[in-house]
């Protein structure tokens, strides 16, 4: 089991918050455990399915334009 903490930074843009909330619901349709925090999301699951999260959220993010994004990964649990 893997989990990762996500947040995502816009760069050069006024609707941040439109870029981030698109970028959390690319998990909606995937077999995912996320939970959506004040500052980052955190996904848990299995090796592929967190990392297949993590692709995602960056894909949906970057089809936007230029962003950031941290990422934290530990195969503990929260």
């Amino acid at each position: 089991m893997l989990c990762a903490e996500v947040s995502v930074y816009p760069q050069k843009t006024n609707s941040s918050s439109d870029v981030i909330n698109k970028s959390i619901s690319s998990l909606s349709n995937e077999n995912i455990k996320y939970e959506v925090g004040s500052l980052s999301t955190h996904i848990d699951g299995n090796d592929e399915q967190v990392w297949n999260g993590i692709k995602k959220v960056f894909e949906a993010a970057k089809s936007s334009g230029e962003v950031s994004m941290v990422v934290t990964i530990s195969n503990s649990t929260h």
